[in-house]
């Protein structure tokens, strides 16, 4: 009997050391080098935290981390709230967290030179978005844009990053992004550029999981994610991403998202 269950316990243990590690995929807004500085060390906290093996993921455009998202690669992930509606369908992807005490917001930004003071303006005008799925930079700044009857092109640029960058060099006259990433933008670009205007706010990003994470992992990560603000490196690493907090959540959350009847097409 005894040798019974050693042979069990080293069975276990051969999994546990051998077990594939989870991948934590956080939507490129801005640079994977970017996304990776930042979101890192957050990981390997939770990771130190939860006793599981997790590691960064990110995708090189929102276009290939929406594909993915459909395609179930990823095990956890921080992703848009109209991303999390779409991929909550299918294939699942469960809420666990979002950001505490936070509603998101669109911004139209300009050149601060720039003489435009109202969106009226912005009429005709070909404009800079991250991606036709990108929740505030895209759906809702385009949104504003429609109610205020201006008429626009639309060119995705496929990151925030690159909107503020291509806003700043004067290629376009205005883009969408949010606040969060317009804050983490390098300084030099940030001073060129002015926000033009702000939509009204919605549920911010997601993190959820995928249903192939048990119940058990799930909740160690969530927990984790709860805590990080328990000490002073984990409040410095999430303030690093202008995020004061993590609370839990569920997947009724976004219900102001659903209640919005979008219909636009995410890459599959």
């Amino acid at each position: 009997m005894k040798k019974f269950i050693f042979s069990l316990l080293l069975v276990f243990n051969s999994t546990y050391l051998n077990a594939e590690p989870l991948t934590f995929a956080v939507v490129p807004q801005q640079s994977p080098t970017k996304l990776a500085k930042l979101w890192q060390p957050i990981i390997e906290k939770i990771s130190q935290q939860t006793g599981l093996s997790i590691k960064f993921a990110t995708a090189p455009n929102i276009p290939t981390f929406e594909k993915r998202l459909a395609q179930g690669k990823y095990d956890i992930a921080y992703m848009n709230p109209y991303h999390f509606v779409v991929f909550n369908q299918s294939p699942g992807y469960q809420a666990i967290a979002k950001a505490k005490n936070k509603r998101i917001k669109g911004i139209i930004v300009v050149a601060k030179k720039s003489p435009i003071t109202q969106l009226s303006e912005l009429n005709n005008a070909t404009l800079a978005f991250p991606a036709p799925a990108a929740f505030a930079a895209s759906i809702l700044t385009q949104s504003e844009l429609s109610q205020h009857q201006v008429k626009f092109t639309a060119k995705y640029v496929s990151s925030h990053d690159s909107v503020y960058l291509t806003v700043a060099k004067g290629i376009y006259p205005a883009g969408g992004g949010i606040l969060r990433t317009f804050n983490n933008v390098s300084a030099d670009i940030k001073a060129k550029l002015r926000v033009l205007h702000t939509t009204p706010g919605y549920t911010p990003h997601a993190i959820a999981v995928h249903p192939r994470v048990n119940a058990q992992q799930t909740e160690k990560i969530q927990q984790a994610l709860i805590n990080l603000t328990d000490d002073e490196q984990g409040e410095r690493l999430i303030n690093n991403i202008n995020i004061k907090g993590f609370q839990g959540a569920v997947n009724k959350d976004w219900d102001d998202v659903r209640n919005l009847n979008l219909s636009i097409q995410v890459t599959q």
